[in-house]
């Protein structure tokens, strides 16, 4: 238990000094969605989140893994391995820790769970949104539907994730 501890301590700080990942390292909600909607083969969907907020609210198919438990990890080589949390550190630190074990595959869900929630369970849909994000925006409503989300026809009121979360909750996901 203390070789983890010291394992995960030393992550931490290469998560600090490694930075932000980059463009390459992402993954945006709404690829992921897609990912998942069309069964990529061989995904894993990592939450590095506590147990708590695993329980309150995950993304389907998601699998709950502390970072701590990512020493050893359970996935093959050739899998593709997104990890979320709220802020972004653990992910940080989990990318850090996967690479340092050789794994190649591995992307940082962009916005994490308030990314999710904005972009495919409440997007908004507008010409704007729509230049902006080089998307369809019919496909990603569409997309959002498919996942049980409800996308706004507008752009002029934006919900905290908090609020996100309940709303989503309350229709049964």
């Amino acid at each position: 238990m203390k070789y983890l501890a010291a394992v995960a301590f030393v992550l931490g700080g290469l998560a600090i000094v490694a930075g932000t990942p980059q463009k390459e390292d992402r993954a945006t909600a709404v690829e992921l969605a897609r990912w998942i909607r069309d069964r990529k083969p061989d995904l894993r969907l990592v939450d590095v989140r506590d147990s708590a907020e695993f329980e309150e609210y995950h993304l389907p198919r998601a699998e709950w893994l502390p970072v701590e438990k990512l020493a050893a990890p359970p996935f093959k080589r050739d899998e593709t391995i997104v990890l979320y949390s709220s802020s972004g550190a653990r992910t940080d630190q989990a990318r850090e820790l996967l690479r340092s074990l050789g794994f190649t595959n591995v992307y940082v869900l962009d916005g994490g769970v308030a990314g999710w929630l904005d972009d495919v369970m409440n997007p908004r849909i507008s010409a704007k949104a729509s230049a902006a994000e080089g998307v369809e925006m019919d496909s990603v409503a569409a997309l959002s539907r498919y996942f049980g989300g409800v996308p706004r026809e507008t752009d002029s009121s934006s919900a905290s994730a908090a609020s996100s979360v309940a709303r989503v909750r309350r229709r049964g996901c």
